[in-house]
């Protein structure tokens, strides 16, 4: 088993550093220069790019922690402050990636010229690397723990506060932030590997949402506290939605020769 001690802060005198938000913030980072450094390879101006991924930050952490409270109202209703404490943790995948699938089809709506697939490829590439960043913060917090298991991934709780629970020391439980960590890894490699390897524009997109909605989708029936309709989670139903988009996309591309970050060649989308 892993030991394991939740770390939600670091203290530097009178100031405490919280794990989880500059791990979320980091990864947002991170995410943010990949797509723009993507696009930018193709020819796309870097300023378009950056105004982009600025509003996608903002609503997306909007969406997301709105869908976290949404479905973890009970916990704020005797601190409704808390609806804004980021740092403490508590932000929904599927809120903020529908927000942002809707900001991009906006914004390529007012930019034809860019190719809707191009620039899809460059989100999903910073995405991946986005999210096993703010896992880290996950991890820090004790979010998105399972129940009890002899698996030798699974992590013997020390001590710590956490975020869900409460969770007794010394248990051997499910850490669904660290498997997600571990699962995404290869898929950062897989996705890189790719674009050095020009595959048509699309494939990096349909990669991604074959892979992580099938990860997302059974890593979550090992989550112990995420509220549940007809058996799934919120982001159950959306990672289903993700593997259909993902098939469907894979339908299309298949057969097509365009390189990867040629918008002269690649095909709106």
């Amino acid at each position: 088993m892993i030991p394991y001690r939740t770390f939600p802060g670091l203290d530097l005198g009178p100031l405490t550093i919280r794990t989880f938000g500059i791990m979320v913030a980091l990864g947002l980072l991170v995410g943010s220069v990949i797509f723009v450094r993507h696009g930018a390879r193709a020819g796309i101006e870097p300023s378009r790019l950056e105004r982009l991924a600025l509003w996608t930050l903002v609503l997306g952490i909007v969406g997301a922690r709105l869908m976290f409270v949404l479905t973890d109202a009970g916990s704020f209703v005797d601190r409704p402050w808390a609806v804004v404490a980021l740092w403490e943790g508590g932000l929904q995948f599927s809120g903020g990636f529908l927000v942002a699938v809707a900001v991009l089809l906006w914004w390529l709506r007012r930019n034809p010229g860019v190719p809707g697939l191009l620039a899809s490829d460059g989100m999903v590439l910073g995405l991946s690397v986005g999210l096993a960043i703010g896992r880290v913060g996950c991890y820090a917090v004790g979010e998105h723990l399972g129940g009890t298991t002899g698996f030798f991934l699974a992590i013997h709780y020390l001590g710590g506060e956490t975020r869900e629970g409460p969770i007794p020391v010394g248990a051997h439980i499910h850490n669904t932030a660290l498997y997600e960590i571990l699962l995404l890894l290869p898929l950062i490699a897989l996705l890189f590997w790719m674009r050095r390897r020009g595959v048509p524009t699309g494939w990096l997109t349909a990669t991604f949402l074959l892979w992580y909605g099938v990860q997302r989708f059974l890593t979550d029936f090992l989550r112990a506290y995420d509220r549940r309709v007809l058996g799934l989670t919120g982001a159950q139903y959306v990672c289903i939605g993700l593997v259909v988009a993902g098939v469907l996309l894979a339908a299309r591309l298949r057969g097509r020769t365009v390189p990867a970050g040629d918008p002269d060649r690649a095909a709106p989308g």
